[in-house]
């Protein structure tokens, strides 16, 4: 394994003095492997996959075998579950979402700690997912759909481009920020080839400046959660510190996350905890405010559109906006002039003339329900096919509800003993399990 630098150990002793040696055999162990449940997405079988030890500051949260193939398997592809390293499940936790609430996560890429908040709006409020790096954002756009998350719009701005009509908006502010990745060091070694003793100065002005942006945000009586994956004190305490010493409307507050609990700041270390390097802040705008009057800000489909759509999928809810060419279901938003947009809202279909044809993250939204949809319950190799793109030898006519051990997993149109598949080009893939 690539030994670690050795200004670093410095460091760490100075920080930690007598855990040291500890934190180094820590850090010399295989790391630690996390899943998720969506707890929204109950499938039969899943208790093969939450048979690991509770992580206990996380909901819904297991430890994983190393060995473990979850991530190469239907259930992973339809979002039953999310694939997270531990520690980093805190961050979402220390924010205590409720339903109903709009909540900003301001870094969002990959999506774990996007998705592992909305799940607790449990399909209400607004949830906004914004990621300046395009790549990136692409990536959290597919898992905020694959998870099913049906009231979050994914942005793709820097955050002081963002509209200052979002100002004051946001109950709670995720500030998941760009650091040295220092808490990296144990699942890839190979961060630490890239670590330099400057480095943490840098990043630290770049954090200064995105929590300065987050604290515009946050209505009054709201939180920001500030999160990294590092160890370095400069990073983390000196963050925060100097962050409420410009805003003094700001303080530090308690939380506990299961078992977890903090005056305000709590840094993971992994010889004291199941998991990697990550600190949390919790930071609390004074005074108090109701929720700002928001809209959908975004063009209304035709009337034409509308009755075309709804008469042929009338189970599913009515589109109240229109992304590009895609009918959709959108949650009040604050305005969105000048940021540009991947996702928004839960994309409903489209139509083309007078046929309709619904859209793969109807199928998987967690707000489906039982819409009364004809579903095909398909064997675990027609499964397998099916996320392949495969067509499916059975019986029943018209749109299809593709399922596999009462999971969704997309659509299908059948006719004359054969379904044609209707799983996204994009997303299909070979040699996937249906067993963990």
């Amino acid at each position: 394994m690539t030994a670690l630098p050795e200004a670093f150990v410095s460091r760490m002793r100075r920080q930690l003095g007598d855990e040291l040696p500890a934190f180094l055999r820590a850090l010399s162990l295989p790391a630690e492997r996390g899943i998720r449940m969506n707890g929204m997405k109950p499938f039969e079988g899943m208790e093969a996959y939450t048979g690991g030890e509770s992580i206990p500051w996380a909901e819904g949260g297991y430890y994983l075998s190393e060995s473990s193939k979850a991530g190469a398997t239907v259930f992973h592809e339809a979002g039953a579950f999310y694939l997270q390293e531990p520690a980093a499940m805190l961050p979402a936790e220390v924010m205590d979402v409720r339903p109903g609430e709009r909540i900003l996560d301001l870094c969002a890429a990959p999506g774990g700690k996007a998705t592992q908040m909305a799940l607790k709006l449990r399909g209400t409020g607004l949830i906004v997912c914004n990621e300046p790096v395009s790549k990136r954002c692409a990536v959290l756009s597919r898992n905020m759909e694959r998870i099913g998350i049906p009231n979050s719009i994914v942005t793709n701005s820097y955050p002081e481009a963002l509209p200052h009509a979002w100002d004051g908006v946001f109950d709670g502010v995720l500030v998941d920020a760009p650091c040295s990745g220092e808490g990296m060091f144990r699942r890839d070694p190979e961060t630490r080839l890239e670590w330099t003793a400057e480095q943490a100065s840098g990043c630290a002005v770049r954090q200064d400046g995105i929590l300065d942006e987050a604290a515009r945000f946050v209505r009054p009586g709201g939180r920001i959660v500030y999160a990294t994956c590092t160890y370095h004190p400069e990073e983390n305490e000196g963050t925060v510190r100097r962050f409420l010493d410009r805003h003094p409307e700001f303080s530090c507050e308690a939380f506990t996350a299961g078992s977890i609990s903090s005056d305000g700041c709590y840094l993971c270390l992994p010889h004291r905890i199941r998991g990697e390097g990550q600190f949390a802040a919790k930071l609390r705008r004074s005074g108090s405010a109701g929720p700002a009057k928001l809209t959908v800000p975004f063009p209304r489909p035709t009337a034409a559109e509308t009755e075309t759509f709804s008469r042929q999928f009338p189970m599913l809810p009515k589109p109240n906006a229109k992304f590009g060419n895609t009918l959709a279901w959108v949650p009040e938003a604050p305005g969105t002039a000048g940021v540009k947009i991947l996702r928004a809202g839960l994309h409903l279909g489209e139509t083309r003339g007078k046929t309709a044809v619904p859209d793969h993250a109807a199928a998987v939204s967690i707000g489906a329900g039982d819409f009364g949809i004809p579903a095909a319950d398909l064997t675990a190799g027609e499964a397998a096919a099916y996320i392949a793109g495969e067509e499916i030898r059975s019986g029943g006519t018209g749109w299809l509800l593709m399922q596999y051990r009462g999971l969704r997993l997309g659509w299908g149109k059948g006719s004359e003993g054969r379904i044609r598949n209707h799983y996204p080009k994009g997303l299909r893939k070979g040699g996937i399990l249906t067993e963990p």
